[in-house]
């Protein structure tokens, strides 16, 4: 089964509760990803909490994260 993320919530600061295709809840602190230059304006939180969902969460700036990272660096939740 492909992995995708389902349903997506804001926490505050730069973190996410990621609900997947699996059943999964995982709770991801990107802010490790804020050093990296494709992410580098979502440092601004406005920018930040614009994200979307299409089988996994993206920005309008192009930056988007791969369901499987999203899994792997999360926290049960």
């Amino acid at each position: 089964m492909l992995l995708t993320i389902t349903d997506v919530e804001y926490l505050g600061e730069y973190s996410l509760l990621c609900s997947f295709n699996n059943g999964q809840r995982r709770k991801v602190d990107l802010t490790p990803l804020l050093a990296y230059p494709a992410f580098a304006e979502l440092r601004d939180k406005s920018n930040f909490i614009q994200f979307g969902l299409d089988q996994t969460i993206f920005w309008a700036n192009g930056a988007d994260i791969a369901p499987e990272y999203l899994y792997e660096h999360g926290v049960e939740a």
